[in-house]
Order: structure tokens, then C-alpha cells, then sequence
């Protein structure tokens, strides 16, 4: 799996978001643009499709902007990763999403397949163990400790 720059910044962006769920703020999109520094407009169909996806709720006009639709404890980063990049295999052949039959001469004992499975469920295992909420809470325990 290569995280693609849409993943990482719509990664960012929720992440971004997700400081802000306590207190119900609607945040301007052009203000996580400008914290994560992401251009504006690959932000805004980023956020686009999250909120397609049901991760996002919006709020139009004046005041407007993105918020989270779950409360970050509800949220992986898996499932975010997956709407923006799709699988999370490394090859199609152990894609639980978008299995393909790879044209070894036998998938069940290949072993590239068997160790690139492990790798598949290793990065599944992190990424959908993760919520946002969880990350907001290292990022507050590296800055605490940086300040020291």
C-alpha cells in the first residue's frame, strides 16, 4: 500500500477536523487548507467525497464549513484511507475489496502472496484499530512531552 497524496491529506484534514468535534465547531475549508497547507481547491473534493461518504457533514453560507458527521471515536483512519485510496493490499491478490487473481501457478501455496497477506492485514490491523480520537490523543502526548 503507497498512501496517494489525496489519502494523506484528506488523513490530515480529518485529523484537523477532529480537534474541533468537541465543541461542534463548523470549520472554513479554506482554514484546514491553510493549517495542513493542502491546496484549496484538491481539498475541497477531497472533503467532497468524505462528506459523500458519510463521514462529513457541511453547513453552507456564512459561518460554513466541514465537520465531522461521528464523533472521532467513531471514525478509523481505515476507513478513511479506504475511501480515498481504496485498498489497502499491496497486490490484488489478498484484496478482501478488490480481489484479482494474480497468474502465479498456485495462489495458495505462492509465497509472495502468503507474505504480502501479512502485510495486508498488518497495515488493516493499525489503520482499523486507530480512530481519530486516538491520534488526537498522541499528538497532544508528543507536543506534552516536547514541551518538557
Amino acid at each position: 500500500m503507497k498512501l496517494s497524496k489525496r489519502g494523506e491529506y484528506g488523513l490530515r484534514a480529518m485529523i484537523d477536523l477532529a480537534n474541533y468535534a468537541a465543541s461542534s465547531q463548523v470549520v472554513p475549508i479554506k482554514d484546514i487548507a491553510a493549517q495542513e497547507q493542502i491546496p484549496l481547491k484538491f481539498l475541497e473534493q477531497i472533503l467532497l467525497t468524505l462528506k459523500n461518504a458519510g463521514l462529513l457533514q457541511s453547513k453552507m453560507g456564512i459561518g460554513g464549513g466541514y465537520y465531522l458527521a461521528k464523533p472521532p471515536e467513531d471514525i478509523t483512519l481505515g476507513q478513511i484511507v479506504r475511501i480515498l485510496d481504496g485498498t489497502l493490499a499491496p497486490v490484488r491478490c489478498v484484496s478482501h475489496i478488490a480481489y484479482e487473481p494474480c497468474d502465479c501457478p498456485d495462489e495458495e501455496t505462492c509465497g509472495l502472496r502468503m507474505v504480502m497477506l501479512d502485510v495486508r492485514n498488518a497495515i488493516a490491523d493499525i489503520l482499523d484499530n486507530t480512530t481519530l480520537a486516538d491520534v488526537i490523543v498522541r499528538v497532544r502526548q508528543a507536543r506534552d512531552n516536547k514541551s518538557i
